[in-house]
């Protein structure tokens, strides 16, 4: 299957990634424009630009922009102009912000708003698209803008409590988007143009706040999260925007990580600039093609100024200090600049997959009489069966099922899925018939409405005789999954052990019963159930875990590491998907990328907080043979420090 990367393009087609910063200048943050200081802006912008950040996301604070309604303030505009100007003398571009209502921990409103609602009163939208049109046909033929954004994570303004969950009415904020959208276009201005609302749609959450990023995608140019995820496992951590990047596979667009960043306040510099490491490189290889650190400075002085005065640690996400000092994390976006420039990354691929990881449609789907907890453990445990996949370095995709299962993989994973349409399941049986080997994971569920993998034919397709009894789970009482392995599988000898974390709810920490009725038993438990069983069907197999695997460890903390990607590697090498590039040390990630003149790269990235030394395995067994390094340099053998990223080149 292909796996996206779309990339936006310069006016003659030339494809480009963006690396920037959202910008507030130190001398006042959202109240720059009121002290509007011109050589520190330009201070702050050379900064930037010689650490390799060539574009800012700058913001038109809405109460000073628009004091009054159909009224834009001078001031403001001549301020924003010599902003562009300083921009354009610099080389660098920025990304104009219209409705900026929230910011850093507060919401403001223009003094005329007068409570009126953001999205359906018809005199406020009105007043929106003017602010819009307006300003956009002020500055859509500088050379400095590079598109355009509508809002600042507008869900947080129009209702703070929920961030829009449950609150905001999806047909409403289409409409909203489309006409200010529209009003953007109907200027001329050629840029491209998205929300700015974070992407926090169901699709990449399971929670449903009104902004449908399936419908909002034929209105953008490009989606852009913003994701600030905090974990109890550091993998988790690692990867979490990664796998944000990679569910944003809808409608072709390219994936632009508008916001992400750490406060120094909860961080030292050195993790905080692991963390930039992680996040820039994992996003790359997730599909991601531009990064908008928040934000480019610290703000000690602004300290009695609203928002800081009652969020202090917000004073503190700046990628340089209070001085203009750059912090470690610039110097990461410019070490991460450097590697995009010696693989000439505008024109990378990523290499199609033979693996795919199906994501429930339950996780955006509002089917009836369903739960809230089913679409946010569709989130969950397929998250966590990403992070087992990219330790196991098998380079999968995520399949949507809403999007149609495609049937160009070896294996597909089913990750403790509860619930699949019908036809879903039909696609999958008749996938494996067709020479495919299709992995699921028995999950009941986390509450008891339906309790139940909701798997039709689950004794024919598996080859099994499930001993479910009606209402009642089947709860597990170890404190540890120890699945013994009764044959070889796929590297993993007979007589070898997996011991894997327990963990979820009374309702979701169970097993499956079975007896084999035509599958065969590839591993027990401790107790002698079987655990794993794989059925051959037509050319290709179903293999059924009786554990919610994936689900256990997605609620365990500090887990990662855990033997699931053994199980993967397993499959993938059954089924013929093996990874070209890998590394027997899970704690060391390893992605290809391919560029158009048939040179490919592999990313070594380390996941462990101590050096480790790495010997890669290319496929056919040659350990590192014709791989080299950044200097010209073999990689036989090669010590990754704590949480870094060697990036070689495979010979042709």
């Amino acid at each position: 299957m292909q796996r996206h990367f779309a990339k936006l393009r310069t006016p003659d087609g030339t494809p480009l990634l963006w690396v920037g910063v959202n910008y507030w200048s130190r001398t006042g943050g959202p109240l720059m424009w009121r002290h509007y200081d011109a050589a520190v802006v330009d201070e702050e912008l050379r900064t930037m630009r010689d650490h390799g950040v060539t574009l800012t996301r700058s913001f038109l604070y809405w109460p000073d922009f628009m004091p009054e309604e159909n009224t834009l303030d001078p001031v403001m505009l001549e301020r924003f102009d010599d902003f562009l100007e300083r921009h354009a003398a610099l080389g660098m571009h920025t990304v104009p912000t219209y409705l900026v209502g929230h910011m850093s921990g507060q919401n403001w409103d223009p003094a005329w708003r007068d409570g009126r609602d953001v999205f359906g009163d018809a005199s406020f939208v009105a007043q929106q698209e003017w602010y819009v049109r307006e300003t956009t046909a002020r500055w859509k033929d500088h050379p400095a803008v590079a598109g355009w954004l509508l809002t600042n994570e507008i869900p947080i303004y129009a209702d703070w409590p929920s961030r829009g969950i449950g609150t905001l009415d999806a047909p409403t904020v289409t409409d909203w988007a489309k006409t200010l959208t529209d009003a953007v276009r109907s200027t001329g201005a050629a840029q491209p143009v998205s929300i700015g609302d974070g992407a926090w749609g169901v699709e990449t959450s399971g929670a449903d706040n009104g902004f449908r990023i399936r419908e909002l995608s034929a209105l953008v140019d490009f989606h852009g999260p913003h994701v600030y995820n905090m974990e109890n496992d550091v993998v988790r951590q690692h990867l979490g925007a990664a796998f944000v990047c990679e569910l944003l596979d809808i409608g072709g667009k390219p994936v632009i990580m508008e916001e992400f960043g750490l406060t120094s306040d909860y961080a030292s510099e050195e993790n905080a600039a692991h963390y930039y490491r992680q996040v820039l490189h994992n996003t790359l290889l997730a599909g991601a093609t531009g990064w908008i650190a928040w934000n480019n400075t610290d703000y000690d002085a602004l300290e009695e100024q609203e928002p800081y005065s009652h969020h202090p640690f917000e004073m503190h996400f700046g990628i340089t200090d209070s001085e203009g000092r750059p912090k470690e994390q610039l110097r990461e976006i410019r070490r991460f600049t450097e590697v995009l420039g010696r693989t000439d990354a505008p024109r990378l691929r990523r290499p199609d997959a033979r693996v795919a990881i199906v994501v429930s449609s339950f996780l955006e789907k509002m089917y009836p009489f369903t739960q809230p907890d089913d679409r946010t453990a569709v989130f969950t445990n397929t998250r966590q069966s990403y992070v087992a996949a990219r330790e196991a370095d098998l380079g999968a995709g995520l399949a949507r099922e809403a999007d149609g299962i495609p049937g160009d993989c070896a294996l597909y994973l089913l990750p403790s899925a509860k619930q699949l349409t019908a036809p879903g399941w039909t696609r999958l049986r008749r996938l494996a018939e067709s020479g495919a080997t299709v992995y699921a994971s028995y999950y009941a569920g986390e509450h008891a409405h339906q309790r139940g993998a909701w798997w039709p034919k689950l004794d024919e397709t598996f080859g099994v005789r499930k001993q479910l009894r009606y209402g009642l789970a089947d709860p597990v009482d170890d404190d540890e999954l120890r699945m013994v392995f009764r044959r070889d599988f796929g590297g993993i000898a007979a007589g070898e052990e997996l011991v894997l974390p327990v963990g979820g709810t009374e309702n979701s920490r169970s097993y499956l019963p079975v007896e084999p009725d035509g599958a065969d038993v590839l591993a027990t438990d401790a107790h002698g159930r079987p655990a794993l069983l794989r059925r051959r069907t037509g050319a290709g197999a179903f293999v059924l875990c009786t554990y919610p695997v994936e689900h256990m460890a997605a609620r365990t903390p500090r887990v990662n590491p855990e033997p699931t990607w053994r199980l993967y590697a397993a499959l993938a090498a059954e089924s013929g998907a093996a990874p070209e590039v890998s590394v027997a040390d899970p704690r060391v990630m390893t992605s290809l990328m391919e560029h158009e003149d048939g040179r490919r790269f592999v990313w070594f990235v380390s996941q462990h907080d101590e050096p480790l030394t790495v010997r890669p395995v290319l496929s056919g067994g040659a350990a590192g043979a014709g791989l080299t390094g950044p200097g010209g340099e073999e990689l036989r053998e090669f010590e990754l420090p704590p949480f870094q990223v060697v990036v070689g080149e495979m010979a042709p």
